[in-house]
């Protein structure tokens, strides 16, 4: 039996105490989801390497890096340098998505392919060897808080069946307005990581939301 990874965004978090933004889900999170926006792909500005580097000096947990950039392979070993475990970046901002995951994996990272809500799970079956996890996105990104696209969950299912039919293992991650009333939809639809931003640092208890969150994963073991 296995369970599906909890991943908080820092979105939402408190960024003028990030220490304390950590301890919140220490001991709860599988593995912390930073969101870089350049202003430029999505209508959003977060923050770049500086802020991947300090997180990474407070926590040991792996630093899942989702690049919302329009040039991602200019950024990536910035990111490798500032402390990423994971990287992952849009598949609409480039006609050669290939070399981008070639480079992440050349520095020993997971590499990541991210779909937008509208883009078809077929997009990415010619570079699926290439991946260690898929990110379909459940909202348009560029803003937390906004309500998940259940539509957009048929896609896990596309993924992991087109990497059983080559061979292939990945984990399918996905992330969009996921709260606990359709926490249990998202992994039934066979999600292995859950991006969760808003409810929980939004909430009054942000640790007890983070505690709620991960006791319904704990309970739909797959």
């Amino acid at each position: 039996m296995s369970r599906a990874k909890l991943a908080p965004s820092l979105l939402n978090a408190d960024f003028s105490d990030l220490r304390k933004a950590v301890s919140i889900i220490e001991g709860i999170a599988d593995v912390i989801h930073l969101d870089v926006m350049d202003g430029n792909f999505v209508p959003n500005i977060t923050f770049g390497p500086l802020i991947v580097k300090a997180v990474r000096s407070i926590t040991s947990l792996p630093l899942d890096v989702h690049l919302m950039i329009a040039h991602p392979a200019e950024y990536i070993e910035d990111f490798v340098k500032a402390g990423a475990d994971w990287i992952s970046f849009h598949i609409e901002v480039t006609r050669h998505p290939g070399e981008i995951l070639g480079l992440i994996r050349s520095h020993e990272k997971r590499a990541g392919i991210v779909l937008n809500p509208q883009t078809p799970a077929q997009r990415l079956f010619d570079y699926i060897d290439l991946v260690d996890f898929v990110l379909v996105m459940t909202v348009m990104p560029g803003f937390g808080g906004q309500r998940i696209m259940p539509e957009a969950l048929g896609k896990v299912g596309e993924i992991k069946e087109e990497a059983s039919r080559q061979g292939l293992q990945l984990e399918v991650e996905v992330d969009g307005g996921v709260k606990t009333e359709n926490l249990e939809m998202v992994l039934e639809a066979g999600t292995d990581i859950v991006v969760v931003g808003s409810s929980i640092y939004a909430a009054s208890d942000p640790r007890q939301a983070a505690s709620d969150i991960r006791a319904i994963i704990d309970h739909h073991m797959r």
